[in-house]
């Protein structure tokens, strides 16, 4: 994969460099403020980029504003940004396209090397990769949603764990079902949910917004 890191920190910047390209992966850029995050986005259109959320020059939301941006001109561009919290409103902000090829992760995730290159090899694929915690805290604030309400105890646990980006067959390691059975589980909810399949949307990543409860 051709990626493109972005982090003002050098220490924790460059130790992902390393990280990345021992695994075989490429990084052709790196970045240290959101201006030359996004112009770094534009220039390669990478595979995947790691973005953080704070940057220079206001040290506030740099990051995430510059991969909002590039997604805005370049749709569907994979980007997985991490923070050193959990904020909700970017949470949202990331995911409210619906398109997928988004992660939101926790700086302390990246210190757990598989989690870490996992998330990157989902979103780089279209799918999202969201930290447990960010799921957990978007959920505490979330407004009742009447279509949860028709999903059966396991189709929960099958969306809760979609919610991280989980496929078909990890899910189905989690919960010890086979795939065909995850897969059965998705289509009903998928139709419990109103979610048709169509060449226009992400279903997976739709059903993950409403599980979050998006307003």
């Amino acid at each position: 994969m051709r990626i493109v890191v972005a982090e003002d920190l050098y220490l924790l910047r460059d130790g992902m460099v390393r990280l990345i390209e021992a695994c075989g992966h490429q990084v052709v850029a790196t970045a240290a403020t959101g201006p030359e995050t996004l112009e770094a986005l534009r220039t390669w259109r990478p595979d995947v980029s790691v973005i953080d959320v704070r940057m220079p020059p206001n040290q506030s939301d740099e990051g995430l504003r510059a991969a909002l941006a590039a997604r805005r001109e370049l749709p569907g561009l994979p980007v997985l940004i991490l923070s050193q919290h959990v904020e909700q409103l970017y949470a949202r902000e990331l995911l409210a396209d619906g398109s997928g090829g988004v992660g939101y992760l926790l700086k302390e995730s990246v210190f757990d090397a598989d989690q870490f290159l996992d998330a990157l090899e989902r979103v780089a694929g279209g799918g999202t990769a969201m930290d447990p915690a960010v799921i957990a805290k978007l959920l505490s604030t979330g407004s009742p949603n009447q279509a949860l309400d028709r999903l059966t105890e396991r189709e929960h646990s099958v969306l809760a764990l979609m919610a991280e980006g989980l496929s078909n067959q990890a899910i189905g390691r989690r919960l010890f079902l086979s795939e065909g059975t995850v897969s059965k589980y998705t289509t009903s909810m998928f139709g419990k949910l109103g979610l048709t399949d169509d060449d226009n949307s992400n279903r997976r990543v739709r059903a993950v917004l409403t599980y979050l409860n998006k307003p």
